[in-house]
């Protein structure tokens, strides 16, 4: 059996600040901008990885969802412990700095872990959560 992981999700929570960030920041490119409303349900990747995604959703656009629910989420992400995601570089100071400079919220400078990786953290403009391994 061959499976892949095609697309995750995080959720935004300001379509024009998450595009500034993955695309302008990170070098991702856009592969979708699909808007519904004042909606924006936006797809990026690394343009190395064709056949890989992030979908970057409204947060509280989830049918269904109770206002509890809706608050709770938005908490969440606030406080930056709704979701997260695992990228990893080469050149991972490099990185460090060019998402620094570009005035991403840094959560740890590169640090060579008691696990045996060196990484670093950041959070998007929502609050998502992203550490940043070394490749080696």
């Amino acid at each position: 059996m061959d499976v892949t992981i095609h697309s995750s999700f995080l959720p935004h929570t300001d379509p024009e600040a998450s595009l500034a960030f993955y695309r302008d920041l990170l070098g991702f490119e856009v592969r979708m901008n699909v808007k519904y409303g004042d909606m924006a349900w936006i797809t990026v990747g690394p343009p190395n990885q064709p056949d890989t995604a992030i979908v970057l959703a409204p947060a509280t656009a989830t049918p269904g969802l109770t206002d509890d629910e809706r608050r709770t989420i938005t908490e969440m992400m606030a406080k930056g412990t709704y979701a997260s995601i695992n990228l990893a570089t080469k050149d991972l100071d490099a990185l460090f700095t060019k998402l620094k400079d570009g005035n991403a919220e840094v959560v740890q400078e590169p640090v060579e872990q008691p696990y045996g990786v060196r990484d670093c953290s950041f959070r998007d403009p929502a609050g998502n959560l992203l550490r940043i391994q070394e490749l080696r």
